[in-house]
């Protein structure tokens, strides 16, 4: 029996292997992931088709591989009776300590030939759990004395630095491989510009504070600052409707739904996971999708439905303590609204000095498509909404 690389999406050709959850010889059972496989997109774990073995893993770590094609051979399951008397029997028989020969053969894979060591440097360097390539050699052939491990050990300032800590070279995975295309691609081939603005946080800030429980009890989730953006931009996206719009080849397409991209930074990179049809959403549901989407981020368990579709983008560097940014657009969108962290500042309110939390905003725009009087009617727009958040709530 084969293990098969399953169809992940119409645009996705090839995958690479990330991490095999088996090796050869383990058995396991039906339905149980057996290789993590990593696309320009998402990582998906292929499950078994039924119970059995591996065989045989005919594309190792980091390889890639075509949709449809061969990741194993599997074979019957195997029993784990004989192995496990085998392994108990050899338990009893171990010594308690192992002999220094076998202490000095588990040294760290280093650049200096262990062979060439003496006895006692072996034994020297297995004793302190050290490492050769840290250690500099005051013979000419660069072969280690006692004196050099011992100079080591009492002279941290003498220490040196291998290349392997100077530099590590990895290899870019898929995800990363692709966002760093499309965001060159982005920039190569839309004509972005961004515009700013500040809005003041103080009345969303009461809202969440005032009905935080009650909104706790009512949709099992928090109240958070997200929920209002998008309401916002969903609003304005309706009143300027080239902002919503993409080009497509020669034409202009003016998008009917409002699919709200939500960027989310994980482990292996930024996703854009899609709140489909926002507009349809109440301030419960937002919250409630976002949750969700972004735990299937962080899990690496979002498909191919989550990250498709998007008509405009919203990006919150101000998690990560961000003051100010000029988002890159998600290509082939028009549009991405930039949210920062909210810092209390003075500010001049009916001729008076005041202190309130403000927040800069960033939207950056194809100007392609969207003229500067849209792009900055657009960002007033959303200021004036998250202002007097009773418009978003009432609609008036």
């Amino acid at each position: 029996m084969e293990l098969i690389v399953p169809t992940l999406g119409e645009s996705i050709t090839e995958a690479t292997v990330s991490k095999w959850l088996k090796k050869v010889g383990d058995s396991f059972e039906a339905d149980e992931p057996l290789v993590e496989i990593e696309t320009d997109k998402i990582t998906v774990e292929v499950p078994a088709p039924s119970a059995g073995s591996i065989s045989e893993i005919k594309v190792e770590e980091g390889a890639d591989v075509n949709i449809g094609g061969v990741l194993a051979l599997l074979g019957d399951k195997k029993s784990t009776n004989g192995s496990a008397k085998t392994e108990k029997v050899q338990t009893k028989e171990a010594p308690k300590e192992a002999p220094i020969a076998e202490k000095v053969s588990t040294l760290p894979s280093t650049n200096q030939d262990n062979t060439k060591l003496s006895p006692s440097v072996k034994k020297l360097i297995a004793e302190n759990n050290l490492s050769t390539d840290k250690i500099s050699s005051s013979r000419s052939d660069g072969r280690l004395t006692k004196e050099d491990v011992f100079n080591y050990m009492n002279n941290p300032s003498a220490k040196t630095t291998s290349s392997k800590e100077r530099e590590e070279v990895v290899k870019m995975s898929k995800i990363r491989k692709t966002i760093a295309t499309r965001l060159k691609e982005s920039q190569n081939t839309a004509a972005i510009l961004t515009t700013f603005n500040e809005v003041d946080m103080s009345e969303i800030m009461k809202v969440r504070e005032s009905k935080k429980e009650d909104f706790m009890e009512r949709y099992n989730v928090k109240l958070g600052f997200m929920s209002f953006f998008v309401k916002a931009v969903v609003s304005s996206l309706q009143e300027f409707p080239a902002v919503n719009a993409e080009i497509r080849d020669e034409n202009i397409i003016y998008k009917n739904h409002f699919d709200i991209g939500i960027a989310v930074g994980t482990e292996k990179g930024l996703v854009v996971p899609v709140l489909k049809d926002a507009d349809t959403m109440t301030f419960g549901d937002i919250e409630q999708n976002i949750v969700e989407l972004s735990t299937k981020a962080k899990e690496g368990s979002l498909t191919m439905n989550d990250l498709t579709g998007g008509t405009f983008t919203i990006s919150n560097g101000g998690v990560y303590g961000s003051m100010l940014s000029t988002p890159i657009i998600n290509r082939p969108q028009s549009g991405i609204l930039g949210m920062h962290n909210i810092q209390k500042r003075a500010v001049v309110v009916n001729d008076e000095i005041v202190i309130r939390p403000m927040m800069y905003l960033a939207f950056s725009y194809d100007h392609r498509i969207i003229d500067g009087k849209e792009s900055v009617g657009f960002l007033v727009s959303i200021k004036n909404l998250l202002e007097n958040p009773s418009k978003l709530i009432l609609g008036v």
